[in-house]
């Protein structure tokens, strides 16, 4: 699917005076999946047609992602987590499942948070983790993201470009697994889309974020009340291997699935082997 027709494919809600864009499609329990940093819910193109089948799929771009409001304010995970309840409401949604990844599954953690203290407004009934920092203490930022999130990073924002983003996204997927020149376009489309690229700098907050609330975000992983999976490109140099290897050591009785090979994103780089284990996770 084109990235023109996913975003012709979705629909806009106005959330405080933001617009997010989302998209849902098919019929079932609901699935829903919640994209990572720098891209977008476009992320999910390669494994939707294939869960919309089993699931009514629900899906969003985050504040300062993707097709929805972009502006030059510092994002805070707890907004989008309630950027997402808001969506869950306009849709009458009150039970799902989740999907999450990178930066979506700190977005996640928050929700099984919420959950866990009784003031979620809708009931997660799994939550099924890919490649994100779980745990700051194990989380290797790349060096432009810890450059960016530094003091000068909004100094440095004139010199990000397609190919800037090329380079990191080669870093990061699997060595046999490299990302197209036409992913490469769609991601740096998305990170353009309303000059949200002059904003990065500014949506990487959510790793100072990682440690102020750590003790909540992880506490919500080792206590929650659902079933929990971690499928892990064990290849990705941000959290891969090292990654599984923290979460076997802080979650009880860790359900892991791991993907030799595979880097940061494999939901793009192996969609079969992750629509696999989505699949036996949830039964379907």
């Amino acid at each position: 699917m084109q990235l023109s027709h996913w975003r012709n494919s979705g629909q806009f809600i106005t959330v405080n005076d933001q617009q997010i864009f989302y998209t849902t499609q098919g019929e079932g329990p609901v699935l829903l999946l919640i994209h990572g940093y720098p891209t977008a819910s476009f992320d999910w193109v390669k494994l939707w047609p294939a869960l919309a089948q089993k699931f009514q799929c629900v899906t969003l771009d985050m504040l300062g992602f993707g097709f929805s409001t972009k502006a030059p304010k510092k994002y805070r995970i707890k907004e989008q987590a309630a950027v997402i309840e808001a969506l869950m409401e306009h849709l009458q949604i009150t039970h799902a499942h989740v999907l999450s990844h990178d930066y979506g599954d700190t977005v996640a953690q928050e929700l099984m948070a919420r959950q866990l203290d009784g003031n979620l407004s809708f009931r997660m009934e799994s939550l099924h983790l890919l490649n994100g920092g779980l745990f700051p203490e194990a989380h290797q930022a790349l060096p432009i993201q810890k450059l960016l999130l530094s003091p000068i990073g909004g100094l440095l924002i004139p010199f990000l470009s397609k190919n800037a983003i090329r380079k990191s996204m080669y870093n990061i997927f699997g060595p046999n697994t490299p990302p197209s020149d036409q992913d490469i376009n769609d991601f740096w489309a998305l990170i353009n889309e309303n000059n949200g690229h002059k904003y990065m700098h500014l949506l990487l907050d959510y790793m100072k974020q990682r440690k102020q609330y750590r003790k909540r975000w992880v506490s919500a992983l080792q206590n929650a009340d659902v079933p929990v999976r971690l499928t892990a490109g064990m290849a990705d140099p941000i959290s891969g291997a090292h990654m599984v290897t923290r979460y076997k050591e802080l979650i009880p009785k860790p359900d892991t699935v791991e993907l030799a090979d595979i880097g940061h994103y494999p939901q793009i780089e192996s969609a079969e082997l992750v629509l696999a284990s989505v699949r036996e996770f949830l039964k379907k």
